[in-house]
Formats: structure tokens, sequence, C-alpha cells
């Protein structure tokens, strides 16, 4: 899995993870525990990962739909 997205905005999050959702694109939301667990500090933020096979789909995907500021650099995998 890659990760698409790192952030604490739980809007931003469930926005993305709808989206990848209703295309069939798995997905898994990491640190969200270890979030959940620090409080309200803000200091972990929770990883958005999706299948390597389509990563690049994804991208297109959050593009498309206004956040392409939000996502990771795309490093080779």
């Amino acid at each position: 899995m890659r990760e698409l997205i790192r952030s604490n905005d739980a809007v931003l999050l469930s926005f993305a993870e709808t989206l990848l959702r209703e295309r069939g694109i798995g997905h898994f939301l990491a640190d969200y525990n270890m979030s959940v667990v620090e409080g309200s500090l803000g200091v972990l933020a929770r990883r958005l990962l999706v299948d390597e096979d389509r990563f690049e789909e994804a991208r297109r995907l959050l593009c498309d739909a206004g956040l392409a500021d939000e996502l990771r650099p795309a490093k080779p995998a």
C-alpha cells in the first residue's frame, strides 16, 4: 500500500475515503487509533493508504475532486 494523504482533518479523510470506496479502490486509514489516544493535540496525523495497483487511479480521482494540494508527493514504488 502507498500513502496518499497524511492529515488530522477528519472531514478531509472521510471525503477521500468516500470517493475511493465509491470507485471500489481498496484503502486503509492508518494511525487512526494512535491519533485517538493522543487526544486533540493534533500531533499524530492519520495516513490514508491505497492499494499499489490502483495508486495512480486514486491520485487522479482525488485530484479531480479538488484535493490535489492534500496529496503526498508521489514517490516511485
